[in-house]
């Protein structure tokens, strides 16, 4: 399932923030973010079967994530959407990643998937269901799930959009705080929605918190390896204001030459 929320545009010095639980299959392994050679450096925790990943940032301060959703139809010979969101990961910008998207989805080889695909200039959901659909990110809160985009009716996505909207989130700082409590409330009374996922086959595994600044100093990348509940958030935030930096010199680098 998995459940993703995107402050877009909403806190100026912070254009991009994000919270993603990711959910799994029991005994799906945690992969720990690092960062990862080539053009453009990416931080994201690879999946070594797939070599994909389900949430990634790149040095363009390009995030991509993805979670599952239902078709109708099987896809044809199909392949990896965690491999797919690495690839996205590639892109110089949140609207060339969107196309791409598009393009590879519209082959009808994924599983169903909706993405959101961000970063300062532009953001977007990519809606794989049996049909590819692609809508711009509006100013402010979007929460995704497993359903259709921002579905009322879905209780989960309902809690999660009530618990972020309480409180002003007008900084980075009160966003992650907020963020770090809402996407760890953990199952109370049976049959009660909850941000944590704990059943007998299918848990929440690890979540991400993520902070574009303006600046790469600014920049906050916190992750708990495991349900969040229980599990402490890390910070990753050097390695994501380190592939930040570099990409801010390579296009230095470029607009001289």
């Amino acid at each position: 399932m998995s459940l993703m929320a995107i402050l877009y545009h909403l806190v100026p010095e912070s254009p991009v923030l994000v919270a993603y639980n990711h959910d799994a299959k029991s005994g799906t392994s945690v992969h720990v973010p690092s960062i990862h050679s080539g053009k453009p450096r990416v931080l994201a925790g690879i999946d070594p079967t797939t070599s994909g990943t389900h949430l990634g940032i790149n040095q363009n301060g390009l995030v991509v994530g993805w979670v599952t959703r239902r078709r109708t139809t099987e896809p044809i010979n199909t392949q990896s959407r965690a491999a797919l969101c690495r690839q996205l990961l590639k892109s110089t910008s949140a609207r060339r990643a969107m196309t791409a998207a598009m393009d590879a989805l519209s082959t009808g080889h994924y599983q169903g998937v909706d993405f959101v695909i961000a970063d300062a200039e532009s953001g977007w959901q990519v809606h794989g269901g049996d049909e590819p659909e692609c809508t711009e990110l509006v100013d402010g809160l979007t929460i995704v799930s497993s359903h259709d985009f921002e579905d009322p009716n879905k209780d989960r996505v309902a809690m999660a959009h009530r618990l972020l909207t309480l409180q002003n989130l007008d900084s980075p700082i009160k966003f992650l705080a907020v963020a770090s409590k809402v996407f760890a409330r953990g199952p109370s009374i049976p049959g009660r929605p909850s941000m944590v996922v704990r059943k007998q086959d299918y848990n929440t595994i690890s979540s991400t918190l993520i902070a574009l600044g303006k600046k790469p100093r600014d920049a906050i990348y916190q992750f708990a390896a495991g349900s969040p509940d229980v599990a402490k958030f890390e910070d990753y935030s050097p390695m994501l204001r380190d592939i930040l930096s570099r990409g801010i010199r390579e296009a230095r680098s470029k607009a001289n030459v």
